[in-house]
């Protein structure tokens, strides 16, 4: 259960974070070359919310499940 909830709050993020930096695309036709875009980016905190929202998506897709099931053998 709380693998769901981890990968809902990573997709959440990324999206957000995502839709920010496919907004500030628009800068660079104003003249921003790319590496000012990066560089842009790096100062914004959408695009830590990203990073850290595809991180819990991977974390929580990647760790083994490890639910110990007590089923009792038949006799």
């Amino acid at each position: 259960m709380i693998r769901i909830f981890l990968v809902l709050i990573g997709f959440t993020l990324a999206v957000i974070g995502g839709v920010s930096i496919l907004a500030y695309l628009n800068l660079l036709t104003t003249g921003y070359q790319f590496t000012m875009y990066l560089a842009f980016l790096i100062e914004r905190i959408e695009f830590y919310l990203f990073l850290v929202g595809v991180a819990l998506i991977i974390g929580s897709l990647t760790y083994p499940y490890s639910r110990k099931h007590r089923k009792q053998k038949p006799k």
